[in-house]
Protein backbone atom coordinates (compact mmCIF):
# COMPACT_ATOMS: atom_id res chain seq x y z
CA UNK A 1 0.00 0.00 0.00
CA UNK A 2 1.25 3.48 -0.82
CA UNK A 3 2.39 5.58 2.13
CA UNK A 4 0.09 8.34 3.30
CA UNK A 5 2.11 11.42 2.48
CA UNK A 6 0.99 14.72 0.97
CA UNK A 7 1.41 15.48 -2.71
CA UNK A 8 2.09 18.93 -4.14
CA UNK A 9 0.30 20.29 -7.18
CA UNK A 10 2.79 21.57 -9.75
CA UNK A 11 2.29 24.57 -12.02
CA UNK A 12 1.11 22.33 -14.88
CA UNK A 13 -1.63 20.74 -12.76
CA UNK A 14 0.14 17.42 -12.16
CA UNK A 15 0.76 16.13 -8.64
CA UNK A 16 4.13 15.12 -7.20
CA UNK A 17 4.49 13.04 -4.01
CA UNK A 18 6.32 15.07 -1.36
CA UNK A 19 8.75 12.25 -0.55
CA UNK A 20 10.65 10.11 -3.02
CA UNK A 21 13.62 7.78 -3.04
CA UNK A 22 16.84 9.19 -4.45
CA UNK A 23 18.65 6.59 -6.54
CA UNK A 24 22.17 8.05 -6.76
CA UNK A 25 24.43 5.42 -5.18
CA UNK A 26 27.51 7.57 -4.74
CA UNK A 27 29.04 6.25 -7.96
CA UNK A 28 27.34 5.45 -11.28
CA UNK A 29 25.59 2.09 -11.44
CA UNK A 30 24.57 -0.09 -8.53
CA UNK A 31 22.98 -2.98 -10.45
CA UNK A 32 21.27 -5.41 -8.06
CA UNK A 33 21.71 -3.04 -5.13
CA UNK A 34 19.55 -0.45 -6.89
CA UNK A 35 16.99 -3.01 -8.00
CA UNK A 36 16.63 -4.43 -4.48
CA UNK A 37 16.60 -0.97 -2.91
CA UNK A 38 13.72 0.11 -5.14
CA UNK A 39 11.76 -3.11 -4.62
CA UNK A 40 12.10 -2.78 -0.86
CA UNK A 41 11.07 0.87 -1.05
CA UNK A 42 7.97 -0.05 -3.03
CA UNK A 43 7.07 -2.59 -0.34
CA UNK A 44 7.54 0.17 2.27
CA UNK A 45 5.06 2.39 0.42
CA UNK A 46 7.25 4.54 -1.83
CA UNK A 47 5.76 5.51 -5.17
CA UNK A 48 8.16 8.30 -6.15
CA UNK A 49 11.62 7.47 -7.54
CA UNK A 50 14.33 9.86 -8.69
CA UNK A 51 17.08 8.68 -11.03
CA UNK A 52 19.14 10.16 -13.89
CA UNK A 53 20.98 9.16 -17.02
CA UNK A 54 24.20 10.01 -15.18
CA UNK A 55 23.36 7.63 -12.33
CA UNK A 56 23.79 4.65 -14.63
CA UNK A 57 20.88 2.74 -13.08
CA UNK A 58 17.73 3.69 -14.97
CA UNK A 59 17.27 0.08 -16.13
CA UNK A 60 17.30 -1.26 -12.57
CA UNK A 61 14.87 1.37 -11.32
CA UNK A 62 12.49 0.68 -14.19
CA UNK A 63 12.70 -3.08 -13.71
CA UNK A 64 11.81 -2.77 -10.02
CA UNK A 65 8.75 -0.70 -10.91
CA UNK A 66 7.65 -3.24 -13.54
CA UNK A 67 8.33 -6.24 -11.32
CA UNK A 68 6.34 -4.77 -8.42
CA UNK A 69 3.07 -5.67 -10.13
CA UNK A 70 1.68 -2.25 -9.22
CA UNK A 71 0.09 -0.26 -12.06
CA UNK A 72 2.45 2.22 -13.70
CA UNK A 73 0.12 5.15 -13.05
CA UNK A 74 0.57 4.75 -9.29
CA UNK A 75 4.23 5.74 -9.59
CA UNK A 76 5.93 9.10 -10.03
CA UNK A 77 9.20 8.68 -11.89
CA UNK A 78 11.88 11.31 -12.49
CA UNK A 79 14.98 11.06 -14.63
CA UNK A 80 17.44 13.66 -15.88
CA UNK A 81 19.30 14.83 -18.97
CA UNK A 82 23.06 14.39 -18.69
CA UNK A 83 25.44 17.31 -19.23
CA UNK A 84 27.02 15.80 -22.37
CA UNK A 85 23.56 15.39 -23.95
CA UNK A 86 22.42 19.02 -24.08
CA UNK A 87 22.89 19.02 -27.85
CA UNK A 88 20.87 15.83 -28.35
CA UNK A 89 17.89 16.12 -26.04
CA UNK A 90 15.43 13.99 -28.02
CA UNK A 91 17.90 11.15 -28.51
CA UNK A 92 19.01 11.21 -24.87
CA UNK A 93 15.42 11.15 -23.61
CA UNK A 94 14.56 8.21 -25.85
CA UNK A 95 17.60 6.34 -24.53
CA UNK A 96 16.50 6.98 -20.94
CA UNK A 97 12.95 5.87 -21.70
CA UNK A 98 14.25 2.70 -23.35
CA UNK A 99 16.42 1.96 -20.31
CA UNK A 100 13.55 2.58 -17.91
CA UNK A 101 11.01 0.72 -20.05
CA UNK A 102 8.15 2.31 -18.10
CA UNK A 103 5.93 3.62 -20.94
CA UNK A 104 6.49 7.24 -19.96
CA UNK A 105 8.38 9.50 -17.55
CA UNK A 106 6.52 11.75 -15.12
CA UNK A 107 9.29 14.35 -14.87
CA UNK A 108 12.37 15.06 -16.98
CA UNK A 109 14.95 17.45 -15.57
CA UNK A 110 17.93 19.29 -17.00
CA UNK A 111 20.45 17.90 -14.52
CA UNK A 112 22.80 20.93 -14.60
CA UNK A 113 22.74 24.16 -16.61
CA UNK A 114 26.16 23.54 -18.12
CA UNK A 115 26.47 21.57 -21.36
CA UNK A 116 29.28 19.02 -21.28
CA UNK A 117 31.38 18.49 -24.37
CA UNK A 118 30.21 15.11 -25.69
CA UNK A 119 33.64 14.09 -26.99
CA UNK A 120 35.28 14.56 -23.61
CA UNK A 121 36.83 11.57 -21.86
CA UNK A 122 35.26 12.79 -18.62
CA UNK A 123 31.54 13.18 -19.22
CA UNK A 124 31.04 14.92 -15.86
CA UNK A 125 34.35 16.77 -15.73
CA UNK A 126 35.42 20.30 -16.54
CA UNK A 127 35.15 19.91 -20.33
CA UNK A 128 32.06 22.05 -20.77
CA UNK A 129 30.82 24.83 -22.98
CA UNK A 130 30.78 28.32 -21.50
CA UNK A 131 27.35 29.82 -20.72
CA UNK A 132 27.25 31.82 -23.96
CA UNK A 133 28.36 28.91 -26.15
CA UNK A 134 25.88 26.68 -27.93
CA UNK A 135 24.11 24.64 -26.74
CA UNK A 136 23.11 27.15 -24.08
CA UNK A 137 20.70 26.03 -21.38
CA UNK A 138 18.02 28.17 -23.08
CA UNK A 139 18.48 26.17 -26.30
CA UNK A 140 18.45 22.94 -24.32
CA UNK A 141 15.23 23.94 -22.57
CA UNK A 142 13.57 24.71 -25.90
CA UNK A 143 14.37 21.16 -27.00
CA UNK A 144 13.01 19.80 -23.73
CA UNK A 145 9.74 21.65 -24.29
CA UNK A 146 9.33 19.78 -27.60
CA UNK A 147 9.34 16.46 -25.70
CA UNK A 148 5.98 17.33 -24.17
CA UNK A 149 4.35 16.96 -27.58
CA UNK A 150 5.21 13.26 -27.74
CA UNK A 151 3.18 12.17 -24.72
CA UNK A 152 6.10 10.26 -23.22
CA UNK A 153 6.92 12.85 -20.57
CA UNK A 154 4.35 14.68 -18.48
CA UNK A 155 6.41 17.48 -16.92
CA UNK A 156 9.80 19.12 -17.35
CA UNK A 157 11.99 20.96 -14.89
CA UNK A 158 15.52 21.95 -13.99
CA UNK A 159 18.11 21.08 -11.37
CA UNK A 160 20.97 23.07 -9.84
CA UNK A 161 19.64 26.36 -11.21
CA UNK A 162 20.33 29.58 -9.30
CA UNK A 163 18.24 32.74 -9.30
CA UNK A 164 20.73 34.21 -11.76
CA UNK A 165 20.28 31.42 -14.30
CA UNK A 166 16.53 31.18 -13.80
CA UNK A 167 16.27 34.88 -14.60
CA UNK A 168 18.09 34.15 -17.86
CA UNK A 169 15.95 31.10 -18.65
CA UNK A 170 12.41 32.03 -17.67
CA UNK A 171 11.80 34.88 -20.18
CA UNK A 172 12.43 32.36 -22.97
CA UNK A 173 10.15 29.63 -21.62
CA UNK A 174 6.94 28.65 -23.37
CA UNK A 175 6.53 26.09 -20.59
CA UNK A 176 7.85 27.01 -17.14
CA UNK A 177 9.84 24.46 -15.13
CA UNK A 178 7.61 22.69 -12.62
CA UNK A 179 10.47 22.19 -10.15
CA UNK A 180 14.07 23.11 -9.48
CA UNK A 181 15.98 20.29 -7.77
CA UNK A 182 18.83 21.56 -5.59
CA UNK A 183 20.88 20.63 -2.55
CA UNK A 184 18.73 21.69 0.40
CA UNK A 185 18.77 20.95 4.14
CA UNK A 186 18.98 23.03 7.34
CA UNK A 187 22.63 23.92 6.64
CA UNK A 188 21.69 25.13 3.16
CA UNK A 189 18.01 26.11 3.38
CA UNK A 190 18.08 28.04 0.08
CA UNK A 191 15.73 30.68 1.49
CA UNK A 192 16.30 33.27 -1.25
CA UNK A 193 16.02 30.71 -4.04
CA UNK A 194 12.93 29.18 -2.45
CA UNK A 195 11.19 32.57 -2.23
CA UNK A 196 12.14 33.39 -5.82
CA UNK A 197 10.93 30.04 -7.18
CA UNK A 198 7.68 30.25 -5.24
CA UNK A 199 7.07 33.68 -6.77
CA UNK A 200 7.35 32.01 -10.19
CA UNK A 201 5.20 29.00 -9.29
CA UNK A 202 8.18 26.63 -9.18
CA UNK A 203 8.44 24.09 -6.34
CA UNK A 204 11.87 23.22 -4.98
CA UNK A 205 12.94 19.59 -4.68
CA UNK A 206 15.67 18.82 -2.16
CA UNK A 207 18.43 16.38 -2.94
CA UNK A 208 20.69 15.38 -0.04
CA UNK A 209 17.96 16.54 2.38
CA UNK A 210 19.76 14.69 5.18
CA UNK A 211 23.16 16.13 4.32
CA UNK A 212 26.09 13.76 3.93
CA UNK A 213 27.93 11.39 6.27
CA UNK A 214 30.79 13.06 8.11
CA UNK A 215 34.23 12.50 6.61
CA UNK A 216 37.64 14.11 6.11
CA UNK A 217 36.27 16.52 3.49
CA UNK A 218 33.02 17.18 5.34
CA UNK A 219 33.14 17.00 9.14
CA UNK A 220 29.69 18.58 9.53
CA UNK A 221 26.95 15.97 9.87
CA UNK A 222 23.33 16.74 10.62
CA UNK A 223 23.05 13.31 12.23
CA UNK A 224 25.72 14.26 14.78
CA UNK A 225 24.46 17.76 15.42
CA UNK A 226 23.42 18.22 19.05
CA UNK A 227 20.63 20.67 18.22
CA UNK A 228 19.00 18.30 15.72
CA UNK A 229 19.54 15.28 17.98
CA UNK A 230 17.93 17.06 20.91
CA UNK A 231 14.87 17.93 18.83
CA UNK A 232 14.56 14.36 17.56
CA UNK A 233 14.82 13.04 21.11
CA UNK A 234 12.11 15.43 22.29
CA UNK A 235 9.79 14.18 19.56
CA UNK A 236 10.82 10.54 20.10
CA UNK A 237 11.70 10.08 16.43
CA UNK A 238 14.98 9.74 14.56
CA UNK A 239 16.97 12.60 13.06
CA UNK A 240 16.06 11.74 9.47
CA UNK A 241 12.34 11.97 10.26
CA UNK A 242 12.84 15.44 11.71
CA UNK A 243 14.80 16.64 8.67
CA UNK A 244 12.38 15.15 6.14
CA UNK A 245 9.35 16.49 7.99
CA UNK A 246 10.95 19.95 8.08
CA UNK A 247 11.41 19.82 4.31
CA UNK A 248 7.84 18.75 3.61
CA UNK A 249 6.36 21.32 6.00
CA UNK A 250 8.29 23.99 4.08
CA UNK A 251 6.29 22.85 1.02
CA UNK A 252 9.33 21.33 -0.67
CA UNK A 253 9.75 17.83 -2.10
CA UNK A 254 12.45 15.69 -0.47
CA UNK A 255 14.22 12.68 -1.99
CA UNK A 256 16.38 10.97 0.65
CA UNK A 257 18.28 7.82 -0.28
CA UNK A 258 18.67 4.76 1.90
CA UNK A 259 19.09 1.02 1.36
CA UNK A 260 18.14 0.24 4.96
CA UNK A 261 14.57 -1.09 5.10
CA UNK A 262 13.94 0.17 8.62
CA UNK A 263 15.03 3.68 7.66
CA UNK A 264 12.94 3.48 4.49
CA UNK A 265 9.87 3.01 6.66
CA UNK A 266 10.75 5.77 9.13
CA UNK A 267 11.80 8.22 6.39
CA UNK A 268 8.33 8.10 4.89
CA UNK A 269 6.62 8.49 8.28
CA UNK A 270 6.17 12.20 8.83
CA UNK A 271 5.99 13.93 12.19
CA UNK A 272 4.14 17.21 12.77
CA UNK A 273 6.62 19.89 13.80
CA UNK A 274 5.36 22.78 15.92
CA UNK A 275 6.31 26.34 14.90
CA UNK A 276 9.01 26.40 17.58
CA UNK A 277 10.42 23.11 16.24
CA UNK A 278 10.49 24.51 12.72
CA UNK A 279 12.29 27.63 13.95
CA UNK A 280 15.03 25.53 15.54
CA UNK A 281 15.78 23.96 12.16
CA UNK A 282 15.17 27.19 10.23
CA UNK A 283 17.84 28.89 12.34
CA UNK A 284 20.42 26.11 12.33
CA UNK A 285 22.35 27.67 9.45
CA UNK A 286 22.83 30.81 11.55
CA UNK A 287 25.14 28.90 13.90
CA UNK A 288 28.87 29.64 13.33
CA UNK A 289 30.25 27.63 10.41
CA UNK A 290 26.93 25.90 9.73
CA UNK A 291 25.73 27.75 6.60
CA UNK A 292 27.36 25.71 3.87
CA UNK A 293 27.10 22.98 1.28
CA UNK A 294 27.37 19.43 2.55
CA UNK A 295 27.88 18.02 -0.95
CA UNK A 296 30.38 20.10 -2.90
CA UNK A 297 32.95 21.62 -0.54
CA UNK A 298 35.71 19.29 -1.77
CA UNK A 299 34.92 19.85 -5.46
CA UNK A 300 34.77 23.60 -4.93
CA UNK A 301 38.47 23.84 -4.07
CA UNK A 302 39.15 24.10 -7.80
CA UNK A 303 36.92 27.17 -8.01
CA UNK A 304 34.55 25.28 -10.32
CA UNK A 305 31.75 22.74 -10.11
CA UNK A 306 31.48 20.56 -13.20
CA UNK A 307 33.44 23.10 -15.19
CA UNK A 308 31.56 26.31 -14.39
CA UNK A 309 32.71 28.94 -11.95
CA UNK A 310 30.57 29.99 -9.01
CA UNK A 311 29.73 33.19 -10.86
CA UNK A 312 28.62 31.28 -13.95
CA UNK A 313 26.48 28.98 -11.81
CA UNK A 314 25.17 31.88 -9.75
CA UNK A 315 26.09 30.06 -6.53
CA UNK A 316 27.19 32.08 -3.46
CA UNK A 317 30.88 31.20 -3.41
CA UNK A 318 31.34 31.53 0.35
CA UNK A 319 28.84 28.69 0.94
CA UNK A 320 30.84 26.35 -1.28
CA UNK A 321 34.35 27.24 -0.17
CA UNK A 322 33.90 26.41 3.49
CA UNK A 323 37.22 25.55 5.12
CA UNK A 324 37.31 23.29 8.13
Amino acid sequence: MAAEIPSFTLNDGTKMPSIGLGCWMGTPGGDERVYNMCLNAIKAGYRHFDTAAGYGNEAQVGKAIRDSGIPRNEFYLTTKLGNPDHGRVKEAFEESLKNLNTEYVDLYLMHWPQAGKPDSEQAWGDAVFRPSESPTFVETWKDMEKLLNGGKVKSIGVSNFSIKNLEILLPHCTVAPVTNQVEMHPCLPQNDLKAYCESKGIILTAYSPLGQPAGPDQPISLFNNDIVKKLASKLNVDVAQVLISWGVQRKTVVIPKTENQQRMASNITLVQLLPEDMKILDDLHLQPGMHCTLCFSAKADSGRIFGWTFDELGFPEHLYRTKF
